[in-house]
């Protein structure tokens, strides 16, 4: 046999019939398996579907067991400021507005407007959605 249908055997090892999580360690051999099918170049139909039942089961454990909290616009304003480098007088130029008011957005004394939320996610290159 080739190298490559050994490879192709390797992945789905264990995995021939996928069912829901229940363990941090079969977590990781399901999330092992969907990137050594997510580097191959091409996949068979039946490599897709598991791929795409992988991921399926994997969302759905890290939604149950790693939450993510919805965050306000101000923290998501404040960690793309963190994430970028930023500090308050850059978001006041790219607002075009004074370091007061991007003050008063970061201590949540005023809301973001749609303005703002245009050229903040037009900058950050996001989603406005993000600031929901």
């Amino acid at each position: 046999m080739t190298a490559t249908v050994l490879e192709r055997r390797d992945v789905l090892e264990g995995i021939a019939a996928p069912k829901t999580i229940t363990s941090e360690a079969q977590l990781k051999r399901y999330t092992a398996a969907l990137l050594q099918l997510e580097r191959r170049d091409h996949l068979t139909r039946a490599e897709k579907d598991l791929a795409e039942i992988l991921t399926l089961l994997i969302e759905a454990f890290e939604e149950e067991h790693y939450p993510i909290t919805k965050a306000s616009p101000v923290e998501v304003l404040a960690e793309l400021m963190t994430a970028n480098g930023l500090r308050q007088k850059d978001i006041a130029t790219i607002l075009d507005r004074p370091e007061s008011t991007v003050s008063a957005l970061l201590s949540g004394k005023r809301p973001l407007t749609r303005e703002h939320i245009e050229k903040l996610s037009k900058r950050f290159a996001v989603s406005p959605a993000v600031f929901f």
